[in-house]
């Protein structure tokens, strides 16, 4: 039986050229989000659709909340402070500042409060990324290497297995996870995108285990089961590059969507003219609420 109780729509007509890393903030009742390329972290508040923008003068592969009201971005230039009072930044640590040819992309927060998030060759060419954790107190740990688009990061229920995307791979794979200790290892392929032209970009766990995987090139976003890797449900968008999704609402049944626009040709966005806008399903299932950065 289908979860879904209303088809998606449009939110928001931003057509923002990366839109990306959607949060739901329970406190406030808003969603934090970014559009990565316009170097935009972005406040859409349900309640009467605005839609806030503070521009951090480098690019914002992602965002979560801190333990004071700050959220902690993964940056261009390292992870930072970010304060929506002031639209002020302070730089907690820039583990690559000898590599300014890369920026940071999607991460989470683990069950611990530990930040973990990805780097990437700006121009998107090779596998010269990393993924780091940023400890609560503020030093970052590299964990693994040869990294070439870090996408999304999701832990299961008891926090035994962390899952993680390097998008061109087009596979979810799964690590065995020490919560105690946030240590790493035996890495496994788990799911496979076989769609052609899609690629898995970032994720979202509901309250029942399952993920939620969105498709960039793919059109849509699909449910799985991350145990026997089977599709369960697919949500179609009227956009290709459909780039994140994150459960929020006051209930936490509704699911958010960021698309892209880059790269696109003037005859697909004739054909998609909504693409890089943020979208909104309600849902059957609920989420659940993200962690806040420890530090």
């Amino acid at each position: 039986m289908s979860l879904i109780v209303e088809e998606p729509k449009l939110l928001l007509d931003t057509r923002s050229p990366l839109g990306e890393g959607p949060l739901w903030d329970a406190g406030r009742k808003v969603l934090w989000w970014v559009d990565i390329l316009e170097c935009l972290v972005q406040c859409y508040n349900p309640a009467d659709g605005s839609n806030r923008k503070w521009d951090i003068g480098q690019m914002p592969g992602t965002l979560v909340l801190a333990q004071d009201g700050r959220l902690v971005l993964a940056a261009e230039k390292g992870f930072l402070y970010f304060d929506p009072e002031t639209g002020a930044t302070e730089t907690i640590i820039d583990p690559e500042s000898d590599r300014p040819e890369h920026r940071f992309n999607d991460g989470k927060c683990d069950p611990a409060g530990r930040l973990w998030a990805g780097t990437m060759p700006i121009c998107e060419e090779g596998n010269s990324g990393a993924m780091y954790c940023l400890h609560a107190d503020g030093h970052a740990e590299r964990m693994a290497t040869d990294y070439a688009i870090p996408n999304g990061i999701l832990w299961n229920t008891d926090a035994t297995t962390m899952y993680h995307i390097d998008s061109p791979t087009r596979r979810i794979d799964a690590w065995d996870f020490d919560h105690a200790s946030g240590t790493i290892g035996n890495r496994r392929p788990l799911y496979h995108v076989t769609q052609e032209g899609a690629f898995p970009d970032g994720m979202a766990m509901d309250g029942e285990g399952k993920i939620w995987l969105a498709l960039w090139g793919g059109w849509g976003v699909v449910r799985l089961d991350p145990e026997t890797g089977e599709e369960l449900v697919r949500l179609d968008l009227p956009v290709s590059q459909v780039s994140a999704c994150a459960f929020g609402g006051p209930n936490l049944d509704e699911l958010y969507i960021t698309s892209a626009r880059k790269n696109l040709s003037k005859e697909a966005l004739e054909k998609q003219p909504h693409a890089g806008s943020l979208f909104k399903a309600r849902l059957g299932v609920t989420g659940t609420e993200f962690t806040r950065f420890a530090g």
